[in-house]
C-alpha cells in the first residue's frame, strides 16, 4: 500500500471579513469616487499647464493635432485626437451624466419635490445669474456666444473641495451640491443641444430619430443586456455627428433608455440567495481548492447572475462606468484642454479682455449671487427650505464652490469658440482663474463657518 498522501491545496484567507463589513450606500461611493477623480483632475489640469508654459508646448499640440481615424471600404472617418478625446470619449462622459441625471429623478434627491426645489431653484439661479453678467460685458458681437461657459459646475472638483474639509461639513449640504450639479449639468446639456448648434443635416437627424425609437423600443420590449444600447448609441453618435448637433448628446440619449426596473423583485432574489448559500455550504469540500469544486463554482456563477436581475442596467451600468469616466476620460480630457500658454507680462491685460472678464464675473459673482441670492428668496417665500443640519453662511460657500466650472465650462468654451483661437484663450484663461479663485476662497469661507464636529 502507498504511503503517499494528496496534500490539501493551500487556503487564502484574504481578510473578506473587512470587505463585508461595511455596506457603502451607492451616494457614499459616488462621493468618494468623485472627490478622487476630482484630486486627479487638479493633477492632470497642473500637468497640462505646466506643458503649455515649457518647451514642450509644441510637441504637446502636436500629438493632439495628430489624425487618427478608421475606415470601413470607402467609407471613413478621421479626427484630429483632440477631437475623438472632445467629441468621442466625453459622450462617454455624457452617458454617466445622462445616467446620474435619470437615477436622481427616479429614486434620488430630486424624485422627492420637497427636497428637490431648493437645489433646482438654486440650480437655475446658478445658470442663469452667471450668463446674464457675461451677456452684460460682452453683448454682442462674436464674443457673445460665449454667454454659456459661465454656467457650469465642475461638480468633481466642487465636491473634492467640499471633502477635504471632512466631519465639518454635514452630509445634506454634500447632497445638496450634487442635485445641484446634476440639475445644472442637465441645463448644460440643453444648452449645448439648442444653442451650439450649427447647420443641421435634416437626413442625419432622421436617422438619428430613427435610431432613438429603437433604443425606447429595447426598453420597452424587457431588454437588459448593454450591449444592443451600447451598439445603437454608437450609431447614434455617428448619426448625431453628421447631422450637426453636438455628437456628445449621443450619450444622455442612450442613457435615458437604459431600463431602470429589476428582472428580480428583492423577496423573490433573497428566497432564491438563501437557497443557493445553502447549497453552496453543502456542497463546501475541507481541504479543496474551490477551483476543484465544480459546483460551488456553479453555485457562484448562479448567484452573480441572480445579483445582475435584481439590480437595474441603469444601476449597473452608472458604477462600472464612473470609475472609466471619472479616472480615465475626464483626466484626458482636462489634459487634452486645460494646456493654457499663460504670458505673465501681459496677464493684466489677458484677464481684462472682456471674454475672460464675462467668464469671471459669471462664475465668481454670477454663481454667488445666482445660487445663494435666488435660495435665499427662495427660502423667505416658502418655495425651499436649508437642508437639514446646514446654515446659510454653508450655502454661501457651496455658491462659491459653484464657480468651479472647469470640465463643462471648457468643453461649451470649445464649442462657442471652435473658429476663434484668441477668444478660446481668453475663456479658458478666465474658466482657469475663476475656478481656482472660486475653489480656494470656498473652501476657506466653510473652514471658517464649519466648526468641527466629532464623529
Amino acid at each position: 500500500m502507498s504511503n503517499h498522501t494528496t496534500k490539501p491545496e493551500k487556503n487564502f484567507n484574504a481578510p473578506l471579513e473587512k470587505a463585508f463589513d461595511k455596506v457603502v450606500t451607492p451616494f457614499e461611493e459616488f462621493i468618494h469616487d468623485e472627490a478622487a477623480s476630482g484630486l486627479l483632475l487638479m493633477a492632470c489640469a497642473l500637468i497640462a499647464l505646466v506643458i503649455a508654459n515649457t518647451a514642450l508646448l509644441h510637441s504637446y499640440e502636436h500629438i493632439l493635432h495628430l489624425p487618427v481615424g478608421f475606415s470601413i471600404g470607402e467609407w471613413g472617418l478621421e479626427k484630429s485626437l483632440h477631437h475623438w478625446i472632445n467629441d468621442g470619449l466625453m459622450a462617454l462622459f455624457f452617458f454617466v451624466v445622462g445616467l446620474e441625471i435619470k437615477r436622481e429623478i427616479l429614486v434620488g434627491e430630486l424624485s422627492d419635490p420637497k427636497q428637490a426645489s431648493l437645489p433646482i431653484i438654486a440650480a437655475f439661479g446658478g445658470m442663469i445669474i452667471p450668463a446674464l453678467f457675461y451677456f452684460a460685458i460682452n453683448p454682442e458681437g462674436d464674443a457673445a456666444i460665449g454667454w454659456g461657459i459661465p454656467m457650469a459646475t465642475d461638480i468633481a472638483f466642487a465636491v473634492g473641495v467640499l471633502v477635504l474639509l471632512g466631519n465639518r461639513i454635514p452630509k445634506t449640504l454634500i447632497t445638496f451640491l450634487v442635485a445641484l450639479a446634476i440639475v445644472d449639468d442637465l441645463g448644460g446639456v440643453m444648452v449645448i443641444a439648442l444653442f451650439y448648434t450649427e447647420t443641421i443635416t435634416y437626413s442625419a437627424l432622421a436617422v438619428a430619430g430613427g435610431l432613438v425609437v429603437l433604443l425606447i423600443l429595447l426598453n420597452l420590449f424587457g431588454i437588459r443586456t448593454p450591449l444592443p444600447y451600447f451598439l445603437l448609441g454608437a450609431l447614434l453618435w455617428l448619426a448625431m455627428l453628421k447631422s450637426g448637433i453636438h455628437a456628445t448628446l449621443a450619450g444622455v440619449i442612450t442613457a435615458l433608455t437604459i431600463p431602470a426596473t429589476p428582472k428580480y423583485d428583492p423577496t423573490v432574489f433573497s428566497k432564491l440567495a438563501h437557497r443557493l448559500l445553502n447549497k453552496f455550504d453543502a456542497s463546501y469540500r475541507p481541504g479543496e481548492s474551490i477551483m476543484r469544486n465544480d459546483e460551488q463554482r456553479s453555485i457562484l456563477q448562479t448567484f452573480e447572475n441572480g445579483v445582475h436581475l435584481v439590480e437595474t442596467p441603469l444601476q449597473r451600468l452608472e458604477h462600472s462606468m464612473h470609475l472609466w469616466v471619472a479616472f480615465l476620460i475626464v483626466p484626458l480630457f482636462a489634459l487634452a484642454n486645460a494646456g493654457i500658454p499663460i504670458n505673465f507680462s501681459q496677464l493684466d491685460s489677458d484677464l481684462s479682455h472682456p471674454v475672460a472678464l464675462g467668464v469671471m464675473a459669471g462664475l465668481i459673482l454670477g454663481k454667488l449671487i445666482g445660487i445663494a441670492g435666488v435660495s435665499w428668496v427662495a427660502i423667505k417665500l416658502g418655495f425651499g427650505r436649508l437642508p437639514a443640519g446646514t446654515n446659510f453662511n454653508q450655502i454661501i460657500g457651496v455658491s462659491l464652490l459653484g464657480g468651479i466650472g472647469f470640465t463643462m465650462s471648457i468643453f461649451i468654451a470649445e464649442l462657442g469658440f471652435k473658429g476663434s483661437a484668441e477668444y478660446l484663450l481668453m475663456a479658458k484663461t478666465g474658466v482657469l482663474f475663476a475656478s481656482l479663485f472660486a475653489g480656494v476662497v470656498g473652501y476657506l469661507w466653510l473652514l471658517k463657518c464649519s466648526p468641527r464636529t466629532s464623529k
